[in-house]
């Protein structure tokens, strides 16, 4: 090259010696000897238009908050340094000034990510004790269906949540540790006692199972039905066995039952139709008997008692009736029979002697005393003592009320 290429930012030597221009003066950034200098100017700015366009896509994503504080920080100081050591030609000076720029813009980040990062933790802090409170009811309480998923789920949230200043989520992580072994080991011995309970009602289950299958065909109707009922109240309070058994043996314990039950429901049906006869004897005594009571009150008592007797004598004859049939024909022949005494019972205080006496004595004691009154009325009269008169009139009037009950009641006991 025969003379000298410059521009703002840099120039090419006679020798064919590329330099840029910096606030710190002149550096060599290279030659390109194989072309004019127009071309070599060209071929090291395009250099340095590579490095700005770099340092522009730094400062946005920095912007953008797409990498962390300390990424940031890192990748300007890395490019910072291939600008000031840069073999390109342009303003290496401004492209320096916008890495130092970002400067004060990763430090608010920082700031902003030591904000975020404390209120996470506090948030992580709060849930973790949230967490551990809530494993720790766990471990006193006996909810053993859903206890243990429960605390998987706690495990896994507890995982994700950012940890704490190591003192702190030690102490937080121990209890939710223990709280979470506590509950297990609780668990295991309730269902070790529970699998002991079940091996134990296997055992009472089978010899119920087999007891019951002995009495499905007995025909002792009564001692039979009244054991069954025993059975089923131990099987109820043998509680479950493990389940695999627990079916298989109910369906022995039951099978053997209906077919017991069955057998005498049959047998019943077979005695129902058979007395069905009995019952129809039974209703004819009935309209007999219930024709006695009509008219109790004007009626032969001992007469009524007699033929009540006999009718009584020929109901017990004609033997059982359909169990369906019992509770209406008893309940009606004992209505009939309670009549009968009640009218009797009346019969007897009317003519009880002892009552009898004291009612006449009472009506012998009541005319005594109104005689009484009525001479101190005679006299309260005579003296004009208006007041007087008027308290004996009305005591007369009540002891008078009084008698004619008493003599009425005298009438009754007389007969």
């Amino acid at each position: 090259m025969s003379a000298q290429k410059q521009s703002e930012w840099g120039r090419v030597a006679e020798d064919g010696t590329v330099y840029v221009k910096t606030t710190a003066g002149e550096r060599a950034v290279g030659q390109y000897p194989a072309g004019t200098p127009e071309e070599a100017l060209a071929f090291f700015t395009e250099r340095f238009a590579a490095l700005e366009f770099e340092v522009g896509l730094l400062a946005q994503r920095i912007a953008a908050g797409k990498v962390s504080p300390e990424e940031a920080a890192a990748a300007v100081k890395t490019v910072r340094q291939q600008v000031s050591e840069a073999n390109a030609v342009g303003d290496l000076d401004g492209l320096a000034g916008k890495l130092d720029a970002l400067g004060p813009v990763i430090a608010i980040q920082r700031e902003a990510r030591k904000a975020e990062r404390a209120q996470r933790v506090a948030e992580s802090k709060d849930r973790k004790e949230k967490i551990v409170a809530e494993a720790e009811r766990l471990a006193e309480g006996n909810d053993w269906r859903n206890g243990a998923n429960r605390l998987r789920d706690l495990l896994e949230e507890w995982k994700a949540l950012p940890r704490l200043e190591k003192g702190a989520d030690d102490v937080l992580w121990r209890r939710f540790s223990t709280a979470r072994t506590t509950y297990t080991r609780h668990r295991k011995s309730h269902f070790a006692e529970q699998h002991e309970k079940r091996d134990a009602a296997k055992t009472i289950k089978e010899r119920l199972a087999k007891e019951a299958e002995a009495l499905a065909e007995s025909t002792d109707w009564g001692p039979a039905s009244g054991r069954f009922r025993d059975l089923m109240r131990d099987w109820k309070a043998a509680g479950p066995a493990p389940r695999e058994v627990e079916e298989k043996l109910w369906k022995r314990f039951r099978g053997a039952q209906d077919t017991f039950f069955g057998n005498r429901d049959s047998a019943n049906a077979a005695l129902d139709q058979e007395f069905a006869a009995n019952a129809e004897v039974k209703e004819a005594l009935l309209v007999e008997a219930e024709a006695l009571v009509a008219d109790l009150e004007s009626a032969d008592l001992d007469a009524v008692k007699a033929t009540f007797r006999d009718l009584a004598d020929r109901w017990d004859a004609a033997g059982k009736v359909p169990r369906d049939r019992i509770k209406d024909l008893e309940g009606r022949m004992r209505a009939v029979e309670q009549a009968i005494r009640g009218v009797e019972e009346a019969q007897w205080r009317r003519s009880d002697p002892e009552k009898s006496a004291r009612a006449d004595d009472l009506v012998g004691k009541l005319e005594a005393a109104i005689a009484e009154i009525e001479g101190r009325l005679e006299k309260a009269r005579s003296a004009g003592d208006d007041k007087a008169v008027r308290d004996l009139e009305e005591n007369l009037e009540g002891r008078r009320a009084f008698l004619e009950m008493a003599r009425k009641a005298a009438e009754e006991f007389s007969g």
